[in-house]
């Protein structure tokens, strides 16, 4: 019968990860609930769940819950009648500067737990630009990318490609705006487990800043870093590229030159 089709079928599989990973679970348990207990109809986890699976689906706004409140399909994920718009809305808007605290030292704290038997670790940092095509909170104007956009900041296992914790900044953000605070961070979360862990950062040069240095030396972490051509590091290295020059031009191939 119709009313018993339904277009939204990769539900079936965002629901098996979850049920295979357990992280929308994890998650919810760093959100507090804002609800009344005697009123309590739908809890933290069930109200994520349903936000997640019906963003991933392309439903962008609550009030999308209207259309799918009969859809045969979320109501066997979510085990249930699915929750209103208003009651989706103010979870949505419940959740304050201290959530997302929570949230991010939640995912941090599954990476670490991931890391047994491993003895070296390569930390991945790289900023990426998210248009915006509205009025949404944090969506500014950045002047590198020509754009309104939010500038988000990962950090990626370079082994594994795991998000390690990923952060939603102002469009207007620098590369390396919080990124040493949070680096701080995740390195103590990491040695506070694993003290002999041997740690290796790497990131573009945006990120080379004298606030890494010093956390560097005092962790003692190794790094990868570019770092932008500069007046004084080309009168540093003018010598060394000369001699490569001259060795080729005189012998078809570069040699020691050090």
């Amino acid at each position: 019968m119709a009313e018993q089709v339904s277009s939204d079928g990769a539900v079936v599989l965002l629901d098996k990860l979850e049920r295979k990973h357990k992280l929308l679970s994890r998650i919810s348990a760093h959100i507090s609930d804002q609800q009344e207990p005697a009123k309590v109809t739908h809890s933290v986890e069930k109200l994520l769940r349903q936000r997640v699976f019906t963003l991933l689906q392309g439903y962008e706004d609550c009030n999308d819950v209207e259309l799918l409140k009969n859809d045969p399909l979320f109501a066997d994920i979510l085990r249930g009648q699915m929750t209103s718009h208003p009651t989706l809305s103010r979870f949505k808007n419940n959740v304050d500067k201290r959530a997302v605290f929570e949230l991010c030292y939640g995912w941090l704290e599954r990476y670490v737990d991931s890391l047994g038997g491993r003895s070296h670790l390569i930390i991945d940092i790289d900023a990426t630009d998210d248009p915006t095509h509205g009025n949404q909170q944090l969506s500014m104007f950045n002047g590198f990318y020509g754009q309104f956009m939010y500038s988000e900041l990962f950090f990626h296992d370079g082994d594994t490609g795991q998000i390690i914790v990923p952060v939603l900044r102002p469009g207007n953000s620098h590369s390396n705006r919080w990124y040493v605070g949070i680096l701080k961070r995740v390195v103590r979360a990491i040695r506070a487990r694993y003290p002999d862990m041997i740690l290796t950062i790497r990131g573009d040069s945006g990120f080379s800043s004298p606030g890494f240095y010093r956390l560097a030396r005092e962790y003692g972490l190794y790094f990868v870093l570019g770092v932008a051509g500069n007046t004084l590091l080309k009168r540093h290295t003018a010598r060394v590229g000369d001699a490569v020059r001259r060795g080729y031009v005189s012998r078809g191939r570069i040699t020691s030159i050090l």
